[in-house]
């Protein structure tokens, strides 16, 4: 049995004018066009057509697209935060002019990002439509005859048998019909063809990235998300005037916003209390109890991080938490006219936290004055001690909690009707308490301590301290289509990549001698070391079955003289 082995491109393979059918249809890839095609207009219509659903115009878009996603995630984005969007502009005047022309502070929704999107979502329908259809041309029909020329395959074998032509290709089907490939009996042949998986993984990887776009568009123009701090012990309902902050899609409604609500009973949060990863996080869970509907059962459940809460297509995520100190506040006569669980804004590890204390209504001075009073807070739920440092946390437990007060009356300026930061105090139109030498009010309050206001003015009061997480709830409706189409892509990809599409023929015919002639060839997509491997195989079980003929002795003539 001897063996060769070529292997031509792929290219010189279908244009081997021998093989004809052979090689043809091992690709659903559409031949590329040297021009415009016809005269005019329309000619030049069909010639971009073709060049925009070829696929290396669909690559180029792709990472286009890539490209265009830089500037969405380096800039802020109006739809993510208004106010790192105006830090931004005043931090970079020089390029607010070009930044807005060009829409890059709305990136996803500029005309240019939407025009690759549309033009790669074009390109991609037109790449896969002419290839499905040739496809299924393709599994509708059968493998093709023998070429004339065996031996000029890439892969090829040939030996004698003593076999029959009819029991060699018997032996042939059976051989290849165990090893799954299509096979064709023809004119003393048997055409066999395998690997169709090849082209449907193809096929599925396109056809997987059109889905992932239509997730993606459909996940951006219904989502919504928003932020919502509540304190232990607190609640919240799914409408859109209970969120802290709030973005959606361009298509979204607030009526679809799924109706449930949850209440925070509980937070735990330990921490390492030694070694070098001291105060490094170990554990944050929220205990709510949550109920579907206006009217739904009352459910107990955790929350952690990354192990969010699913409730009716909504999901609720566990961001992060710190301190609420409870302040009261009384006025001159003595009346409570502020008690509350204060949120404070944590400022590192440690939770050394900021806030304020705002008192807008109720308080009246000794005069019998209407004012407002706001006092700047420092909170450390460890503190070092007197004289050793600043009010930095040592820990981010509450071991040992302090808050640092300084106190203003006047005009917190809530009444203009302009947005505030609730961490912050805005004092421009508010006076510092003084003491009686004239120095600034300020002390430090451990939990059950009052500080006393100047002249009688009242008292603020640290009680105690409660615990605030911050939650996000989310509707992503394309999440799960995308999931699918990235996971769809991958085994697509898997199968393009990994599956060969291949031919194989066997001859079987009577020599002139009488003996049987067995050629075997195999031509596959590209040029691949797996195809003489496997016909190699493939002779080698049909040679068991069909082993060489032994070769004729040759008869001796006697010489004339030695004849009776």
């Amino acid at each position: 049995m001897s063996t060769t082995d070529n292997t031509p491109t792929e290219a010189s393979q279908d244009s081997e004018p021998a093989l004809g059918a052979a090689g043809s249809q091992l690709s659903t890839a559409p031949l590329e066009d040297s021009g415009p095609v016809g005269i005019g207009v329309i000619g030049w219509a069909r010639w971009v057509w073709r060049q925009l659903t070829s696929m290396r115009v669909a690559l180029i878009l792709l990472f286009l697209l890539s490209l265009g996603a830089i500037p969405g995630s380096l800039i802020p984005q109006n739809s993510v935060d208004l106010m790192k969007v105006a830090e931004w502009k005043k931090l970079n005047p020089s390029w607010v002019t070009i930044a807005e022309k060009l829409q890059l502070f709305d990136v996803y929704t500029s005309f240019w990002f939407s025009a690759i999107y549309i033009l790669l979502f074009v390109s991609l329908i037109g790449c896969i439509l002419p290839r499905t259809w040739q496809f299924v041309g393709q599994l509708r029909g059968r493998p093709p005859a023998a070429p004339r020329r065996l031996d000029r395959l890439p892969a090829h074998t040939t030996w004698r048998t003593e076999k029959s032509p009819d029991e060699v290709l018997a032996y042939a089907k059976t051989l290849l019909g165990r090893r799954r490939f299509r096979i064709e009996a023809g004119n003393g042949h048997v055409a066999a063809e395998k690997g169709y998986l090849r082209e449907a993984g193809n096929l599925i990887f396109h056809i997987a990235l059109i889905v992932m776009l239509v997730a993606f568009a459909w996940g951006k123009l219904f989502m919504s998300e928003g932020g919502k701090l509540v304190l232990r012990g607190g609640g919240f309902s799914n409408t859109l005037t209970q969120y802290d902050d709030f973005k959606s899609g361009s298509m979204f409604d607030p009526d679809d916003l799924p109706p449930f609500s949850f209440t925070l009973d509980k937070f735990d949060a330990t921490f390492e209390e030694s070694g070098p990863q001291k105060g490094t996080p170990r554990d944050f869970k929220a205990y709510v109890t949550y109920s579907e509907g206006a009217h739904g059962k009352p459910r107990k459940a955790e929350i952690e991080v990354n192990k969010p809460l699913e409730v009716d297509g909504s999901k609720v995520y566990l961001l992060g938490h710190g301190y609420a100190p409870v302040m009261s506040v009384t006025d001159a006569t003595g009346k409570v006219v502020f008690r509350d669980a204060v949120p404070m804004l944590p400022q590192d590890s440690n939770l050394t936290s900021a806030g304020a204390i705002k008192v807008t209504d109720g308080y009246k001075n000794k005069n019998g004055e209407k004012e407002q009073l706001g006092f700047s807070a420092q909170f450390v739920p460890t503190f070092a001690g007197k004289g050793k440092g600043t009010m930095l946390s040592q820990f981010p437990d509450a071991n040992f909690p302090v808050i640092a007060l300084n106190a203003y009356h006047g005009s917190l300026g809530v009444d203009s009707g302009l947005p505030q930061n609730v961490y912050q105090l805005n004092t421009s139109k508010m006076q510092q308490f003084k003491k009686e030498n004239g120095d600034p009010l300020a002390k430090m309050l451990l939990p059950g301590e009052s500080m006393d206001l100047p002249d009688g003015a009242g008292t603020v009061k640290f009680e105690s301290i409660e615990r605030w997480a911050t939650f996000s709830v989310t509707h992503q409706p394309g999440s799960g289509l995308a999931l699918a189409g990235a996971i769809a892509a991958i085994a697509g990809l898997a199968g393009s990549l990994f599956i060969q599409r291949r031919r194989i023929w066997v001859r079987a015919v009577t020599g002139e001698d009488g003996v049987t002639v067995v050629e075997m060839a195999g031509l596959g997509r590209s040029e691949s070391a797996k195809l003489p491997e496997e016909l190699g195989q493939l002779a080698a079980t049909l040679h068991e079955q069909a082993p060489t003929a032994t070769p004729a002795e040759p008869v001796e003539e006697t010489p004339e003289g030695e004849r009776g």
